[in-house]
């Protein structure tokens, strides 16, 4: 069973890649269950795009045409990837409370409307001041926000680390408050394969969290290769398999109507 719970289509403003070319690619690289998490970030203020919200209407409506479509090829759920920041909030919750989703991946791309990824948080901060700050922020989302599934890319702030990547002691005290709020709500996080092509010299999350989720009680993993290209596709996913198990992880898991289902990684 291989499952990539982690897929942007043209529905996010940074992919361009259609449903379908999705849907027969993961069948063609023996997928057996993909889900789309399409990009929902409100507020968003910054020079390259004016927003990056999903048109509700057509993606559900071409989520279920590719779904039918391929059913007896593969099994498709539909998602999103909400990037929530405190003062949006309660927008993902009118968002939950009208449409059918299986999946909610949570992200933290934001703080207080200044993206990470155009390093706007970090300015004129130390290395250890934002990266503190950004772990601070994820942890008040992940104690005040509910309606998510698993969160995503946890230590994303590395990827945005114009002073390198650091070390995950100076910030391990907040991302253990953050991993038991995790587990406390019954909900998981995401391994996600995009490291190998950021260059980052550790999976993401890394090896030291993912060891801490597991000694903590934590079992709710999924994988997602953050795909926005064709070519990301399914990426490194056996290599990763293979550090999950000398962790001593055994199952992932994948999620239907926001409930979640594990499955043996053989």
């Amino acid at each position: 069973m291989r499952a990539d719970y982690h897929i942007h289509s043209n529905f996010s403003v940074d992919s361009k890649l259609e449903m379908e070319e999705i849907v027969q690619q993961a069948i063609n690289l023996g997928l057996d269950e993909i889900c789309f998490t399409d990009h929902v970030d409100y507020d968003v203020k910054n020079h390259i795009v004016d927003k990056q919200e999903v048109d509700y209407p057509n993606f559900f409506s071409e989520y279920e045409r590719v779904k039918n479509l391929y059913k007896d090829k593969i099994t498709i759920k539909v998602g999103l990837e909400f990037g929530v920041q405190l003062h949006t909030m309660h927008r993902y919750v009118d968002d939950m409370k009208k449409y059918p989703i299986d999946f909610v991946l949570l992200s933290c791309h934001q703080i207080e409307n200044k993206e990470l990824w155009l390093n706007e948080y970090q300015k004129d901060k130390t290395q250890i001041e934002y990266n503190r700050g950004y772990y601070e922020y994820l942890y008040q989302l992940v104690d005040q926000f509910d309606d998510f599934s698993v969160l995503g890319h946890l230590d994303v702030i590395k990827r945005y680390d114009n002073n390198g990547v650091l070390d995950d002691e100076y910030v391990i005290d907040i991302i253990e408050k953050i991993l038991k709020r995790v587990i406390e709500k019954g909900k998981g996080i995401e391994v996600n394969t995009s490291s190998y092509r950021y260059n980052l010299p550790d999976l993401t999350p890394s090896t030291r969290i993912l060891k801490l989720y597991y000694d903590l009680g934590g079992r709710i993993l999924t994988m997602g290769s953050d795909t926005h290209k064709i070519e990301h596709l399914k990426d490194h996913f056996e290599e990763i398999i293979l550090q999950l198990k000398a962790i001593g992880f055994t199952e992932l898991y994948t999620f239907e109507k926001m409930k979640a289902y594990k499955y043996k990684m053989d």
